[in-house]
């Protein structure tokens, strides 16, 4: 028995963890966490693996740092299967670690991910200037968008914008909780941008502060991509609604959009009004998630919706 397997006992499941496990997945989260000391043990056992430590703030798998019997440290990824997990083991291998953590090795049908371990893993949310962070993203943008390769393999953006049917079919036509005006402009924009769209590229997905770390082999890395299909400009959307919760508490915020904006426009050559209303689309998208999957965070954002819009 490795010593991976032999400490397996003493890591604890946060109960904010579980309980967001849960509230996702239902009976299908319970067992997965009934059974995640066992598949614990399993992976350490098949990939020799001493386990050291999970991550702080787990959101949606945990992710535990390890060191290989070679001495190579590694972090360990487990979370309950699902379509996302998949293609996030589908976009890291066409990343093969241009820039994004590398993949060393997935068991897909049991949700476990082995990767490189990102030192010193800082994330660019730490960087206090706004400015050089956003640079930093669409610099990194620019090294993972690639053509589809196997592209049946990803959801792509239109699968995506299917989230606004669920919305009214969950209130018989209605919008909830959401300002109407939001939702119906978000909907206007969608069908505008997907009927223009260029030419659709491999994107991130989820390309935020927290998901950008320091690292050693190059300055700055990407992590848990969620791997879709779209046009580039797509991906920016994340990115201007982050980070959470902190960026609706900072002074002239709709200053600091507006400048993201501009330097998207500026690095990437998309047209600034592209940009924009992307951003508005998604923030009442992720609203919406955030109510689907039971989060009490969904207000973040419509105010970022708003706040976007308002740059039109």
């Amino acid at each position: 028995m490795c010593d991976g397997e032999a400490s397996v006992s003493r890591f604890v499941v946060p109960p904010v963890f579980a309980r967001r496990i849960t509230a996702i997945y239902g009976a299908q989260g319970e067992a997965w966490l009934a059974e995640l000391p066992d598949l614990m043990q399993r992976c350490a056992r098949r990939w020799s693996l001493t386990l050291k430590r999970p991550f702080p703030d787990l959101t949606y798998n945990y992710v535990i740092a390890a060191t290989r019997a070679d001495g190579l440290p590694v972090v360990l990824k487990l979370g309950v299967v699902n379509r996302e997990l998949i293609t996030e083991i589908h976009a890291l291998r066409l990343y093969a670690g241009q820039g994004a953590v590398r993949l060393l090795d997935a068991v897909p049908e049991a949700g476990a991910l082995l990767l490189e371990q990102l030192y010193p893993g800082t994330p660019l949310s730490n960087q206090e200037d706004d400015a050089r962070a956003t640079a930093v993203a669409a610099h990194l943008m620019q090294q993972l968008w690639r053509p589809p390769v196997n592209p049946e393999q990803f959801p792509t953006v239109a699968d995506w914008l299917r989230g606004f049917g669920r919305l009214r079919a969950r209130y018989a036509g209605g919008v909830g909780l959401f300002p109407r005006h939001l939702v119906e402009l978000a909907e206007t924009l969608a069908t505008e941008l997907q009927t223009s769209a260029a030419p659709s590229v491999l994107l991130h997905g989820d390309l935020h502060h927290k998901n950008i770390l320091q690292a050693q082999r190059a300055p700055w890395l990407a992590i848990d991509p969620k791997g879709i299909i779209g046009e580039a400009a797509y991906e920016t959307g994340s990115w201007l609604r982050n980070p959470f919760p902190q960026l609706l508490t900072w002074p002239q915020v709709r200053q600091v959009l507006a400048r993201r904006v501009a330097q998207f426009a500026e690095i990437l050559g998309f047209e600034p009004q592209r940009v924009i209303g992307w951003g508005v689309v998604q923030a009442v998208l992720s609203a919406w998630w955030s109510l689907e999957d039971n989060e009490n965070n969904w207000e973040w954002g419509i105010r970022c919706a708003e706040l976007l819009a308002s740059l039109l």
